[in-house]
């Protein structure tokens, strides 16, 4: 997803606070309580792009399509679609019915009658990710991609008497549940994109209710419908009793069936009561929390290994003896220290980013952060896409002389004359505050100074859609498995409020990007991928860092878990015995 722009996922929790015991939890309690690290920025379809409002957001909205929980590699099925789209006029059509009956969540809007999806809805939220008053960070997802939306988008400005009356060109619907959607080009991943909550279908009648403002009221048509909102403390979620027919998988691959997975095969979801978030933004009260068994599970934070694993990376025996499981998650995210190209002094200098990325020892920040549970990058692309070459290298390595070396030809010989930079965390948390410390203490030994400013992630993401930082780490989940997932975070179309934070700007990357995001998996495309990314390593507006891994603790009596960085919704699936 999503901007990992996101939180930490490594400190994702999911947990019961009810004060009860083990005993107590399985008999009374099917209320999952889901613990995040920040207070959710928005709940809106059109701008949730991170993974603290994608927990709760994937809950309550349903898209066309989404993936299947127990297979990998992630292939994706219908949801609100009644089947896979049918794919005209050389790629460029796409012609998708939509399932019949499925019901909203109750609204003030519907005046006390059920409300069922239509063609329209869709095109409502395809018209919302256009509109400007919204600044939408979705808007990518259509930007160019669809006859007719950047006229949509010039003619409506900021009118909504418009935006009602306006049509968008290249979206039709010929039925309630018929939708048809023309795109300017041939596009391989567009499918994934109508399985992203952008593409959530929300009714006119809403947003004329709501004055076009779901930040914290969210209609959806999923297992779960809001009942409170309060951002920076907690957000519950009761089970919707009129969710449309869905059941568990009746297959899965290799590891479901090796791990008991199919044994729910068949049966209709969701199996819990409802969902609790809660804001817990300390490692330490998780841990302990999950050690009363007032947690269900927990993504282990790196302050707990020695208390978990023994000297050879083995649970412990007295964590055995709890009924405590381990799995182990390569994941889909991974991180970067990346520069605001736009910024006059970081930006035009690329001598000086080179000094930077020489001084910085990534094996060292791996250790220390990670316990050497990340691995270190070698690409700007992450394993298990096309593209990717576990050969490859970065243009630039821990070497402290040629920093220096390259300070000098940046006009700042031994940092003198330069001015001070501005490191922005991304939350306010011990080892958030350590890792900028860690940046400080390594510039410093080749002379250039910095000054911390701590944000929390909320803070940290309006800087980042509004422009207003200079030198800072980001992230990224995958939303879907395909290097242009990748590449759009480096377009100029895609500067904030979209998800191009470092305001990397390049012709070259640009034309290439539109090629290759046309291209069918092959050798043409891979070709046009190592030249892209060779582009802008050599134009250096991030610093890679390395890719994440998590160790998942959980107790025996949750049942049906597992883990993905794609698949959001996953509360449905499990079960609380």
């Amino acid at each position: 997803m999503k901007k990992s722009l996101a939180v930490y996922s490594l400190f994702l929790v999911l947990a019961f606070f009810y004060g009860c015991n083990k005993k107590e939890a399985v008999k009374n309690d099917k209320i999952l309580n889901m613990a995040l690290t920040s207070e959710i920025s928005t709940l809106d379809p059109v701008n949730s792009y991170d993974n603290v409002s994608g927990m709760v957001i994937y809950n309550i909205c349903e898209q066309l399509y989404d993936y299947h929980y127990l297979n990998r590699p992630y292939e994706l099925k219908p949801l609100l679609a009644e089947g896979m789209p049918v794919i005209e006029n050389n790629g460029q059509r796409y012609v998708i019915k939509i399932k019949k009956n499925i019901r909203y969540h109750d609204h003030p809007a519907f005046k006390g009658q059920p409300r069922f999806v239509t063609a329209q809805d869709f095109i409502t939220q395809f018209k919302r990710l256009s509109y400007n008053p919204l600044n939408s960070t979705g808007w990518w997802v259509v930007d160019g991609a669809i006859k007719g939306v950047n006229e949509f988008k010039k003619t409506v400005g900021d009118d909504f008497e418009k935006f009602k009356s306006t049509s968008i060109s290249g979206i039709k619907a010929p039925d309630d549940h018929t939708l048809i959607i023309e795109l300017t080009q041939p596009s391989p991943q567009f499918i994934y994109k109508l399985s992203m909550s952008f593409i959530s279908p929300v009714p006119l009648e809403v947003i004329e209710h709501d004055k076009n403002d779901l930040s914290h009221n969210p209609i959806g048509t999923g297992p779960f419908y809001l009942t409170k909102m309060d951002a920076a403390k907690e957000i519950t979620l009761a089970k919707f009793p009129h969710y449309h027919e869905s059941f568990y998988p009746s297959e899965g691959d290799r590891y479901a069936n090796s791990r008991g997975l199919l044994k729910d095969s068949g049966e209709k979801i969701p199996f819990i009561d409802g969902i609790k978030f809660v804001v817990v933004n300390d490692n330490k009260t998780r841990w302990e929390l999950f050690n009363q068994y007032k947690l269900d599970f927990i993504v282990l934070p790196q302050d707990f290994y020695t208390q978990v694993f023994d000297d050879v990376g083995n649970l412990r025996e007295d964590i055995k003896a709890k009924n405590i499981r381990l799995q182990t998650m390569p994941t889909l995210t991974y991180w970067w220290l990346a520069f605001n190209m736009k910024d006059p002094l970081l930006g035009k200098n690329l001598n000086l980013r080179k000094a930077i990325a020489y001084a910085a020892d990534m094996d060292k920040y791996i250790q220390l952060f990670t316990n050497n549970t990340g691995q270190r990058a070698n690409s700007i692309l992450p394993p298990g896409i096309l593209g990717y070459d576990t050969s490859a290298t970065l243009p630039y390595e821990y070497n402290l002389e040629k920093a220096k070396e390259y300070l000098a030809k940046a006009g700042y010989p031994g940092g003198k004359g330069l001015p001070e930079l501005i490191y922005d965390t991304r939350a306010e948390s011990k080892i958030s505050n350590a890792q900028a410390e860690y940046y400080k203490t390594q510039l410093a030994l080749i002379g250039i100074k910095i000054k911390i400013v701590q944000n929390n992630f909320k803070q940290y993401l309006e800087k980042s859609r509004t422009g207003h930082l200079q030198f800072f780490q980001d992230g990224w989940t995958l939303d879907y498995p395909d290097a242009e997932n990748i590449f759009q975070l480096l377009t100029s179309s895609n500067h904030p409020p979209g998800p191009n934070a470092s305001f990397y700007s390049n012709p070259q990357v640009d034309a290439m990007y539109e090629k290759m995001s046309k291209l069918p998996d092959g050798e043409e495309k891979k070709a046009l991928i190592e030249k892209m990314e060779k582009t802008v390593n050599d134009d250096l507006p991030w610093i890679m860092q390395y890719y994440s891994r998590n160790f998942i603790l959980y107790h025996d009596y949750v049942k049906n878990y597992r883990p993905s960085d794609l698949i959001w919704s996953y509360p449905k699936y499990l079960r609380v015995k």
